[in-house]
């Protein structure tokens, strides 16, 4: 991925949830921002990205992206990250509390089903969703952030890897094709005797 693979994780996410939400009952959008964003208001759900950090299983490793046609690309000094998510009830007006949470259930209900996110949105790379647990002090750490709004129910996701690239792919150097290194009695100058 490039430089916007984050955005294009969130968005590929979002869309996810959209499509969920089409199941449900529950008209409404989902939200990407701030808790108590106001712009928020009327969403049915809203996705927050809370976190990122650098995934530890991968770091340091070389990010290969196979292409149509051979050769792979290979990315060495590339940045593998989680991204945590948080999804949260919104408040569409009009719209139960029941309501809202059965629109959260479609909504886990479609990432438990299909957890991989992949294709053309986020550059053909594979990226992993999971329920991520969410202690009661991280979620009130959380929501303390937005001392504005009330809390909602709540539940974190857990997307990756998410790659950030160098611009350019490693250029491999040119091939040995011939090795002219003398070793041995050869490679001895010759001392008069």
């Amino acid at each position: 991925m490039s430089g916007d693979a984050i955005n294009l994780v969130t968005l590929a996410l979002r869309a996810r949830l959209e499509t969920a939400l089409t199941r449900s009952t529950v008209p409404g959008t989902v939200f990407v921002g701030p808790l108590d964003d106001a712009d928020a208001s009327g969403a049915a759900l809203i996705l927050f990205l809370y976190r990122i950090a650098a995934n530890v299983s991968l770091r340091n490793s070389e990010h290969t992206v196979v292409n149509s046609t051979p050769p792979p690309t290979v990315f060495r000094n590339s940045l593998p990250l989680d991204l945590y998510y948080l999804v949260t009830v919104g408040t569409s007006p009009g719209e139960s509390e029941e309501a809202l949470l059965i629109a959260l259930g479609f909504a886990m209900q479609e990432l438990q089903a299909n957890p991989v996110l992949n294709g053309a949105s986020i550059n053909h790379q594979v990226v992993n969703v999971s329920l991520e647990p969410l202690t009661t002090d991280e979620s009130s750490r959380i929501w303390n952030l937005f001392p504005t709004a009330n809390y909602r129910t709540s539940i974190a996701y857990l997307a990756t890897p998410v790659w950030i690239d160098p611009e350019r792919p490693t250029v491999d150097g040119s091939r040995v094709m011939e090795d002219r290194l003398r070793a041995g009695e050869l490679a001895r100058p010759e001392v008069p005797l």
